[in-house]
């Protein structure tokens, strides 16, 4: 008997190959009803098993599908959601001061109806490996709430308030992370964009400064529950991955092999006895505009070099994105099933 998904998952955490590399694989925009053209039927989405699931949380975000030309979140910043990406077009805090606002009333979401119905999801499906997120991290939080630009200007000029900006938000995470924590989930999924193409936003030393201590903490509260941590980052991280490995960030996710120092196979051999890399399949390169012949070829090297000694969840380094040619979809879809031995018909 095949091992189930989320066996596949703890073995390549913990360095182990396993006979095939768990996948995820999601779609954003008219994709999925393309392919159902294409295959004639949403048969070719049953066959698709994610490794990695995530457990339904409170959204403390922005609703990305309600589009509208102003929404405003629970931590008072408006956003534009009727384009794409959805933007901040106002942050709450004006001044670089916290005199007199209030962060949101966690109790107010993460209510027992929430925990029951997260509960009921987990019962499911029992054979997954089960993550719970809360979308924004520290970095972006912090930039959220005084907008892009004024949060960068604040790192750089006025230190000392953002450093109790970032010691604030930490505060307010950890209680979340402690609601989280109670759940029979296998990890936590933490998410924040500390890269651009070419480097880490902040810059590496004052990354080190404000986020990297506070980070230490929250990842040491997840080990002391006896649960992973994984985390999304877009951009190029490789001037801090020592850093996130030191703090003990067990799996990082997107690996976007398109940005600098990314490329997958570089890192792999760099650090890839030490932590477990999710992702890497170039959703600005080998999707959108290599051959299906290609796609699959890397799809195929991805696997087999990436998932030597474990270590490795195959994925995009984004969800297929809206401009990926059908052709190109249905490679990554076929390319997927294929390593893990199944086929369409």
């Amino acid at each position: 008997m095949s091992p189930s998904p989320k066996r596949l998952v703890l073995e390549q955490i913990t360095h182990h190959e396993t006979p095939y590399v768990p996948y995820t694989l999601s779609f954003e925009g008219d994709v999925p009803e393309r392919l159902d053209a294409y295959y004639g039927g949403t048969h070719w989405r049953d066959l698709l098993d994610n490794a990695i699931r995530h457990v339904p949380v409170p959204n403390l975000v922005v609703d990305a599908q309600e589009a509208k030309s102003r929404v405003a979140d629970p931590y008072g910043a408006t956003w534009q959601t009727n384009r794409r990406p959805f933007h901040l077009l106002e942050a709450p805090l004006k001044d670089a001061s916290l005199e007199g606002y209030i962060f949101p009333d966690l109790d107010a979401y993460y209510t027992p109806d929430w925990k029951r119905e997260a509960l009921e999801a987990l019962a499911q499906d029992p054979e997954h490996f089960y993550v719970a997120g809360f979308g924004f991290g520290l970095f972006e939080r912090t930039w959220v709430l005084r907008g892009f630009e004024e949060a960068l200007a604040d790192a750089a000029g006025d230190p000392g308030f953002y450093d109790e900006l970032v010691e604030r938000v930490t505060e307010h995470q950890l209680q979340i992370l402690d609601r989280l924590l109670e759940l029979p989930v296998h990890g936590i999924m933490f998410s924040d964009d500390w890269g651009y193409q070419h480097g880490v936003l902040l810059g590496p030393e004052r990354w080190r400064r404000f986020i990297k201590p506070r980070l230490a903490r929250m990842y040491a509260r997840v080990h002391e529950a006896g649960k992973y941590t994984l985390s999304h980052c877009c951009g190029s991280v490789v001037d801090i991955m020592p850093d996130i490995i030191e703090i003990g960030l067990d799996v990082l996710e997107s690996v976007q092999p398109e940005a600098r120092g990314m490329d997958p196979y570089t890192l792999k051999r760099t650090f890839g006895d030490r932590i477990t890399f999710w992702g890497g399949l170039g959703s600005q390169s080998t999707i959108p505009f290599g051959t299906p012949a290609e796609i699959k070829a890397e799809i195929n090297r991805l696997c087999r070099e990436m998932g030597r000694g474990g270590g490795y969840i195959l994925a995009p380094a984004k969800g297929l994105q809206p401009e990926t040619p059908t052709e190109n979809a249905v490679a990554v879809v076929e390319g997927f099933l294929a390593q893990s031995g199944v086929h369409l018909s």
